[in-house]
């Protein structure tokens, strides 16, 4: 009777094992769409609040880092500053970190037009969503 319910045990085990390597690719190759994304509401008091003290910190914010990476020579950390870093590496002889500096003055002049429209999205939600209270 012992032999039996080992035997039982393996049948069921095998067969649960069968049903798994069947069921698998019917699963897999079904195609699956995204849920739609629900649109996100806010009540009338936190909306005054993003358009209180969100949208102006993120404005001031997006206006400091253009300033900032469009400044002169003399403003770390901009475009200007990373190219006389590396000028004045290259005149050391260390082009491997003028190069360096190089490529982070390329990246951060791209990252202008990132502001420009991050900006243009804020004025739009403001003008959108940020009317006067009457």
């Amino acid at each position: 009777m012992r032999g039996t319910t080992w035997t039982r045990l393996a049948l069921a085990g095998g067969a649960s094992a069968a049903c798994l390597l069947v069921a698998a690719p019917l699963a897999s190759a079904q195609t699956t769409s995204p849920a739609p994304v629900a649109p996100i509401t806010l009540s009338p008091e936190e909306s005054q609040r993003v358009c209180a003290d969100w949208v102006p910190k993120l404005q001031k914010r997006a206006d400091n880092l253009k300033q900032r990476i469009t400044g002169g020579p003399e403003v770390k950390g901009s475009v200007a500053n990373l190219k006389a870093r590396a000028a004045d590496q290259r005149a050391k002889g260390h082009t491997a970190r003028a190069d360096q500096l190089d490529q982070r003055a390329t990246k951060r002049q791209g990252r202008v037009g990132e502001l420009d429209t991050a900006k243009q999205k804020l004025d739009a939600f403001a003008a959108a969503h940020c009317k006067p209270a009457k």
